[in-house]
């Protein structure tokens, strides 16, 4: 490189650094995360924050998990984290990148305000049999489940222990017979990979069976829906749940991991499992959903929290073209494309599973990258239909962005924990079928179950005092006034 490229590097990278921010200024409950599979051969994953309003204009935090933890990093390949009442889980598909000198796991756990590591596991199988990272679901407050390249698998929250396999969610292939080094075999052939939560079941789609139905009391699959409703050789590719609490699947052209995908998508009734096939062309889109079992991430496929809409990238050669989003309104049976990245004529491409929406603001961010050889990174900040509203340039780097996630959900905050029904907690309390609030500085409370579903908002007097009649259906419940959050239990009597 000559000398004026060099300083020319040197100049943009100082002025995208000037843009950062310590990390000890960081309020990790605001802003978005993103989860970078990063560098492969040299560097173990991380993780970047965004504070995409920051008035001075220092939004980035960058490798966010290293500067709070000396001396820990993530392990390789890290494609998944997730938020579970005041926790991160963070699941990799290797506990170290080759190239790295720190081993990191493949769960990792961290407070969710402090992104402080509380554990690592190097590995999810306990028996060291090969079994690659993929997702993670909060099941109950005391029970997540684990996805991976051979089975689901139950984690303990309160020891933060594997115990055991979801039964019927393993590899029909087994582990394969290399250990956890073996990256050929069955690693890619019959894994898990995205779960949701819907009507008090677990949903998993599982590359060569469909979608998993699992009994979260019993851990074990108690249904399947099975792909030949769309082609004899279909696969499933991910699946999502939309605001109105349907299901919907992508769909791979078959189970081999080839990336190829066909042109529809499949609603599923959570409670009755009737599913609709939907051609995609009937409804307005150019292309399916990608997929990507070949190299698992959680694809370009998601839902809005505020709307009942759905997304998802698409083109003609799947996960590599990765420059149109499409937007289908489900009420309206129309899909849209709002996102063409082709259009710009800047060689722009969305990376991989990138792209999500803000289950707050309804805005989509993306990361978008020229090509492999390319350190030039930037996020993007969409309207839920497809507007550009701002660019975040980043340090050049390979950071290769997995997944952006939002701490300013639901199930974000720190979650006091009760073992008991009907016990006071700070200023929220919920006895025999009334919440009580004594003392709050928020205008809003609101109630979510444990699927994130909220159930009740109520609207706090200037006082900030009052008993509002609750009258939950027996279970757990999460009240949170955006500051703090209480789980509380109702009785079956309710």
């Amino acid at each position: 490189m000559s000398t004026i490229g060099k300083l020319t590097l040197a100049i943009s990278i100082t002025a995208a650094a000037i843009h950062a921010v310590a990390a000890a200024d960081v309020d990790y409950t605001k802003g978005v995360l993103i989860v970078n599979e990063d560098w492969y051969g040299h560097n173990n994953s991380t993780v970047n924050h965004l504070d995409p309003d920051n008035a001075e204009g220092t939004y980035w935090t960058y490798r966010a998990i290293q500067q709070e933890n000396p001396g820990m990093q993530l392990g390789c390949t890290n494609q998944y984290g997730a938020y579970w009442l005041g926790r991160l889980y963070l699941i990799a598909k290797q506990d170290k990148d080759p190239g790295a000198s720190i081993q990191g796991g493949r769960i990792t756990v961290a407070d969710a305000r402090t992104l402080k590591i509380i554990k690592q596991l190097p590995l999810i199988d306990p028996s060291g049999a090969q079994c690659d990272g993929r997702g993670f679901l909060g099941v109950t407050p005391d029970k997540g489940y684990i996805s991976t390249s051979n089975g689901v698998w139950i984690f303990d929250l309160n020891t933060l222990e594997v115990t055991g396999m979801v039964k019927g969610t393993e590899n029909p292939d087994g582990p394969g017979s290399g250990g956890n080094t073996d990256v050929g075999g069955s690693l890619y052939h019959g894994q898990c990979g995205m779960m949701v939560s819907a009507e008090g079941r677990v949903f998993v789609a599982h590359q060569s069976a469909g979608l998993l139905v699992v009994d979260p009391e019993t851990d074990e699959v108690v249904d399947v829906v099975e792909m030949n409703i769309v082609a004899e050789k279909a696969g499933i590719g991910s699946v999502v749940k939309s605001k109105d609490g349907m299901l919907w699947l992508s769909v791979a052209k078959d189970v081999n991991g080839s990336g190829a995908a066909l042109p529809y998508i499949v609603k599923v009734d959570p409670v009755t499992l009737a599913t609709e096939v939907i051609s995609c062309a009937d409804v307005g889109a150019a292309y399916g959903p990608a997929n990507s079992w070949y190299a698992w991430t959680p694809d370009g496929f998601f839902a809005s929290e505020l709307h009942n809409v759905i997304y998802w990238t698409g083109g003609p050669n799947s996960w590599f073209s990765g420059t149109r989003l499409f937007r289908y309104d489900i009420d309206e049976g129309k899909a849209s494309l709002i996102i063409d990245l082709n259009e710009e004529g800047l060689n722009w491409k969305f990376y991989g599973c990138s792209v999500r929406i803000h289950p707050l603001t309804d805005e989509i961010y993306a990361s978008v990258y020229h090509g492999f050889n390319d350190q030039t990174y930037v996020t993007r900040r969409y309207t839920s239909d497809g507007k550009l509203i701002k660019e975040y340039p980043m340090i050049a780097q390979y950071w290769f962005p997995s997944l952006p996630i939002f701490p300013e959900g639901p199930d974000a905050l720190s979650v006091a924990d009760v073992s008991i029904d009907n016990v006071a907690v700070g200023t929220m309390r919920y006895i025999d079928g009334n919440l009580y609030l004594n003392g709050m500085h928020s205008d809003r409370v609101r109630v979510y179950d444990m699927n994130g579903g909220m159930v009740s908002e109520i609207a706090v007097p200037a006082t900030g005092d009052g008993i509002f009649p609750l009258d939950l259906p027996g279970g757990m419940y999460v009240v949170t006034d955006g500051i703090q959050s209480v789980k509380i239990f109702a009785n079956f009597a309710h």
